[in-house]
């Protein structure tokens, strides 16, 4: 299944993950997540929060850039 990153373009959190996905030559598919926080229904469903980056791996969600990161490195 695909990878979906839930981020904001200018989020230089977001850029550091897909800085990482980018050097491990992985496709992605990039959701740009509404500014209005009341907007984020689907950001909530999926990860319980409405912060970004989220990374979504199939049945796997990990919120928190470092946390990606570290699942990257580990699994890819």
């Amino acid at each position: 299944m695909a990878l979906k990153l839930y981020q904001f373009e200018n989020c230089p959190y977001c850029t550091k993950v897909r800085g990482v996905l980018g050097e491990k030559g992985l496709e992605y598919e990039k959701i740009e997540v509404p500014l209005d926080r009341e907007e984020r229904t689907e950001l909530i469903e999926i990860s319980g929060q409405i912060m970004v980056p989220v990374l979504v791996d199939g049945e796997t969600v990990i919120a928190d850039s470092a946390k990606i990161i570290d699942y990257l490195s580990e699994k890819y």
